[in-house]
């Protein structure tokens, strides 16, 4: 509904929705606001548009940021694909295959904790639990990780349900 609050990268809009019979679906970043413009009065249908939304972003915005993360990791031979699975606890996980699934939610999140997300879950490729090891490189990798995963839980109930 208009005047709803979501995020996107870290940042608050409030949502404008506009109705036209005729409109041609859409959904857009305009200065503070996040625009539906829809033919449907069904708010399903819109958070549909949404959601699709999201999706389209979190896509392009996780193969940047991944393809910089990778970039700083010499151990890595091979570039991991990812896939977006929305998971109701989980910002990401690692397959045992070594695929990378991200929550297309995380892209509501700040850059930075995005980040975070991603290189945990790298780390998985080279140790595939939560070892003190794990951490260790965790450490050298995002030396203030503590801080960005303590950001993100703050923030976990209002982007996951919201």
């Amino acid at each position: 509904m208009s005047g709803e609050s979501h995020f996107y990268l870290g940042k608050r809009y409030v949502l404008k929705v506009i109705y036209h019979p005729t409109a041609t679906q859409s959904v857009k970043l305009l200065g503070g606001r996040l625009e539906i413009r829809t033919h449907s009065r069904d708010a399903i249908k819109v958070r549909t548009l949404l959601e699709g939304w999201y999706r389209e972003r979190a896509e392009a915005a996780f193969a940047r940021r991944l393809a910089d993360c990778v970039a700083k990791l010499r151990w890595l031979k091979v570039d991991p694909g990812f896939r977006l699975l929305t998971m109701k606890t989980q910002w990401g996980s690692c397959s045992p295959r070594g695929e990378l699934l991200l929550n297309p939610l995380l892209v509501k999140a700040p850059g930075h904790c995005v980040d975070y997300v991603i290189f945990h879950e790298l780390c998985h490729l080279k140790e595939h639990n939560h070892s003190k090891r794990f951490y260790q490189l965790l450490g050298k990798l995002l030396p203030d990780w503590q801080e960005r995963k303590a950001k993100l839980d703050g923030l976990a109930d209002q982007l996951l349900n919201h």
